[in-house]
């Protein structure tokens, strides 16, 4: 016996309103752990991840699929007062996220302050759900933990408030479960098969970027942008040629180091992490050009896209 039509079409519309599906938008100071956290809930290492502050210079979405749902991740850079044109367009970044969400997540730690009241009296106002979730509580004491969860709780009773551990995985799933529980029904946003809006030549460039994090100190990691001229994919091997620029000529011989040692160090890291990225094996070779004050530049910033 056949279904009538009007039965299927019954069918087909309470599929499509169990969907669930929304942006859920991360946001708190640097170095807060923002990045580890959206890696965290989706399972995979999108955002790189370094003990420096400022190590996010963009929004990045990561998507989590399954078949009654779609959530997109976004990761923000950390909320700061910009004192210089690439910090500002940082923050544009941030300030795109305070627009699209369904649900906020705000990241927080024991005993330090978020950093601009501004946002938070912003993402109150939107009527949209928030999580208030601190961090790091592996760091802290259980007096400490409770306290704080208090004082959040307290300041705004309507916000969901959870002690977790990105690092740790501490409450991850729990948070992912509310996630779900608090997101609109809706189709998805993107394909299923989606884990990214982000090409693979910009995951390759922050790779390179975050080896140049860890192995560099002072002002040199955050005068540093990283391009991917080319990438050339064959059977057995991807050829990948970067170029590394630095604000001024002096940066220039410290990146490269003493006959190339420093260079080679992060070029032997970064290849190791994108082999991993990309399954395959990785041809890959750096440069250094002085593209001098980029960050004060507003064509190399639109170059290195940094615009909305």
């Amino acid at each position: 016996m056949h279904e009538s039509s009007d039965t299927l079409q019954l069918g087909l519309l309470n599929q499509y309103y169990m969907h669930k599906a929304g942006f859920v938008n991360i946001i708190g100071n640097p170095n807060v752990g923002k990045s580890t956290l959206m890696n965290a809930l989706l399972g995979e290492k999108l955002s790189i991840i370094t003990p420096k502050a400022q190590t996010t210079r963009h929004r990045i979405l990561g998507i989590a699929n399954e078949e009654n749902y779609q959530v997109v991740f976004s990761d923000t850079p950390g909320v700061l007062t910009p004192n210089y044109k690439l910090q500002e367009q940082m923050m544009h970044f941030v300030k795109s996220a305070l627009e699209d969400a369904d649900l906020f997540i705000i990241l927080t730690e024991i005993n330090e302050p978020f950093a601009h009241e501004e946002i938070l009296r912003r993402v109150e106002k939107s009527n949209v759900p928030v999580m208030l979730l601190v961090n790091k509580i592996d760091l802290a004491k259980q007096a400490e933990v409770v306290l704080a969860c208090e004082k959040w709780k307290a300041t705004y009773p309507h916000w969901y408030v959870l002690a977790i551990s990105a690092l740790e995985q501490f409450n991850i799933q729990a948070v992912f479960d509310k996630i779900i529980e608090l997101l609109p029904e809706s189709p998805p946003f993107y394909p299923k098969d989606e884990l990214t809006d982000k090409p693979v030549r910009f995951f390759i460039a922050e790779m390179v970027r975050e080896r140049i994090l860890m192995n560099y100190r002072k002002e040199i990691p955050y005068s540093v942008e990283v391009v991917v001229d080319s990438f050339k994919e064959e059977e057995n091997l991807t050829s990948i040629r970067c170029v590394i620029h630095v604000a001024r000529e002096t940066q220039k011989g410290i990146i490269i180091g003493h006959q190339g040692k420093a260079l080679k160090k992060v070029g032997t890291e970064a290849r190791q992490s994108i082999e991993a990225f990309l399954g395959k094996k990785v041809f890959l070779e750096l440069h250094v050009k002085v593209s001098k004050n980029w960050r004060e530049n507003d064509i190399q910033l639109r170059r290195f896209g940094y615009t909305q």
